[in-house]
């Protein structure tokens, strides 16, 4: 079998369904992006260190749910079916988060992209990962994209945040504070203190 349709020779592809859109619409390029960063996984798992195989375990299971995003991205509203994506996938993200930042230094002020190998292409997937929401937000301004994407593709990013700094930490590499940086992260306790402060302050007369 071809792979090569031919149709593509006039700057034209087909959504699901077999509407043909311009390559260059908003919906063709956020679902691209996701597509990007799903090739940037697969980049990363096959860079990772042996000793990683259950990160890269969970990082191919990421890629099944990037393969649903984009589906459900590459599939316009008029067809009304139920998105692709599992309704459990946003509360995993969500727990891999927690997990990872559990085993993580706190910290309270910005740090620079980097450190090892597996850590930095994790990084440079949470960039991607954000440039595929801006994309998938503009594209929200003229077409109605189910919510969960949005909201998944938000947690995305956090996701491989905090995997960058659990895979430093795991790996026994510090991770660099922005010189400049001023104090922005404060954990639960300081948090409620400075909200107590706040409104003894706020009531004060």
């Amino acid at each position: 079998m071809k792979i090569y349709t031919k149709t593509g020779d006039k700057g034209m592809t087909r959504l699901v369904g077999g509407i043909a859109v311009s390559k260059d619409s908003d919906r063709v390029d956020s679902y691209g992006t996701i597509d990007e960063l799903n090739s940037w996984i697969g980049y990363a798992i096959s860079q990772f260190d042996s000793s990683l195989f259950e990160e890269k375990n969970e990082l191919q299971h990421l890629q099944h749910f990037l393969f649903d995003v984009g589906t459900d991205l590459a599939t316009p509203e008029s067809l009304n079916r139920e998105i692709t994506l599992p309704v459990d996938a946003i509360s995993w993200l969500e727990a891999r988060i927690d997990e990872y930042t559990a085993k993580s230094p706190e910290i309270n002020r910005f740090i620079l992209p980097g450190g090892t190998r597996e850590a930095s292409m994790i990084h440079m997937a949470r960039t991607i990962a954000r440039r595929a929401e801006r994309r998938i937000v503009r594209l929200q301004m003229t077409a109605k994209i189910p919510g969960e994407l949005v909201m998944f593709v938000n947690r995305l990013s956090d996701y491989f945040y905090a995997l960058a700094r659990y895979l430093n930490t795991k790996q026994g590499m510090e991770d660099i504070f922005y010189t400049r940086s001023a104090e922005v992260f404060h954990n639960a306790k300081t948090k409620n203190i400075k909200l107590l402060i706040a409104i003894s302050n706020a009531t004060k007369f």
